[in-house]
């Protein structure tokens, strides 16, 4: 494996020398994969069955001792995916079995043995805590498999697509929840939805082209073009063409303001953790960015007076907000998307005698104190919210003040004509 660096300003010159030289695989290496949130952990596979841990956060040029071998496979793994904090690996083998793996304790948490799924390609779906996966049926017919990562002996959900042979490539948002599927050798990429309830998987649309593609890239969230709202973007390679051809998902609005509905928080472009840390066993989730223009990341904490110990709240889902820059926790629920809005999702827990005041959506008299930087973060966006949210009725009210007094002068005048 050979890191190569790659300026800001792009290449000026030839690169022919890498940053650094990775000597571990007896034989080629099939596949490299980034940690999602720790800095400088790369993962490697190849065609000897490991799956090599390396800590390029070390001044060696050459590294030819991994911090971890995993050797719990039989044969060729065709596939690697992290969940959304990078402590669980999941992986697809030549064995025809799916396996959900710790990567630093070394253990194989879960396998399947389903038998009429032969599996080739392997994704987490953030923190849903499923997978899906995509490979061929006893027929040979493509299909697609909806799993439980807790319980691998049957998927939720198994659906023959066509008789083609092109594998298929998953591809996960994890901000809208939108799953595509893209076959190699197609001209077309399947969308879907997916949802924490049945019948978790809902086909959207087809984007269908003439032109079949060899392989595809995506852009990062960070460099879509929101004021055209665009939700994602490929890049389609055509080699009968020579080309490579961008396909962009935009979503039909007639504003060309900002829409925070389809631009919740996504992961930035800086590491959550170093690698020392996510060594010794430290989990967390990704850096989250807004990607509204011009509105600056959080860099510290604002102050607070200590809040009075309240009743305890029930768990709310996580709201997109402007500007912040802030750390998943690894239990947060993921949003759900319904009729393409955002919904915050409460419980109501109060005694029926006691009297509620929601506004914009949060009870203020249920306000745990916030025990966490992602928590204090989250009230501190909601207060500037609600502070805005407040100007903004005022000045509407002061609005319709003044049309009642100019109703109530035009009203007397009438009056006094007659």
């Amino acid at each position: 494996v050979k890191i190569w660096d790659i300026p800001n300003q792009l290449l000026k010159r030839n690169i022919t020398t890498p940053k650094k030289e990775l000597l571990g695989h007896a034989r080629r290496v099939g596949l490299i994969e980034w940690h999602p949130t720790a800095d400088n952990i790369l993962f490697s596979s190849g065609y000897d069955y490991k799956i090599m841990i390396w800590n390029l956060d070390v001044k060696d040029t050459v590294l030819s001792k991994p911090v971890k071998i995993l050797d719990v496979h039989k044969d060729v793994v065709l596939s690697m995916s992290f969940n959304t904090d990078g402590s669980l690996l999941a992986t697809a083998c030549r064995d025809r079995k799916i396996r959900v793996i710790d990567p630093r304790a070394g253990t194989v948490l879960q396998e399947a043995s389903y038998k009429s799924h032969r599996a080739n390609k392997v994704l987490f779906l953030g923190n849903m805590k499923k997978l899906f996966s995509t490979g061929t049926s006893w027929w040979n017919n493509r299909q697609i498999a909806l799993w439980d990562q807790n319980d691998l002996s049957v998927p939720l959900l198994e659906e023959d697509l066509d008789g083609s042979s092109g594998l298929l490539f998953p591809i996960y948002d994890s901000d809208t929840h939108m799953l595509y599927v893209v076959g190699k050798g197609d001209g077309n990429i399947r969308y879907y939805e997916i949802s924490p309830e049945k019948p978790y998987l809902n086909y959207l649309m087809e984007y269908r082209s003439h032109l079949p593609q060899k392989g595809i890239g995506t852009m990062p969230k960070r460099g879509l073009d929101v004021a055209a709202c665009e939700i994602f973007r490929f890049y389609k390679l055509i080699p009968t063409k020579s080309l490579i051809e961008p396909i962009s998902m935009i979503v039909p609005r007639r504003s060309e303001s900002y829409q925070e509905d389809i631009y919740p928080l996504t992961a930035a472009a800086q590491p959550a953790l170093t690698a020392q840390q996510w060594l010794n066993g430290i989990n967390k989730g990704p850096l989250l960015i807004s990607l509204k223009p011009d509105s600056g990341a959080v860099n510290s904490l604002p102050q607070f007076l200590d809040p009075e110990p309240l009743v305890k709240a029930t768990d709310l889902s996580q709201q997109e907000e402007e500007g912040g820059r802030l750390s998943m926790e690894d239990k947060q629920e993921p949003k759900e998307i319904k009729d393409g809005r955002m919904r915050l999702q409460t419980e109501e827990t109060l005694p029926k005698n006691k009297q509620r005041c929601l506004s914009n959506g949060f009870d203020i008299f249920e306000c745990p104190p916030p025990k966490t930087e992602n928590e204090l973060l989250h009230m501190y966006f909601r207060q500037q919210e609600e502070i805005r949210r407040l100007r903004a009725l005022v000045n509407q009210r002061d609005v319709q003040i003044k049309q009642l007094e100019l109703e109530l002068i035009n009203l007397s005048m009438n009056t006094g004509n007659y």
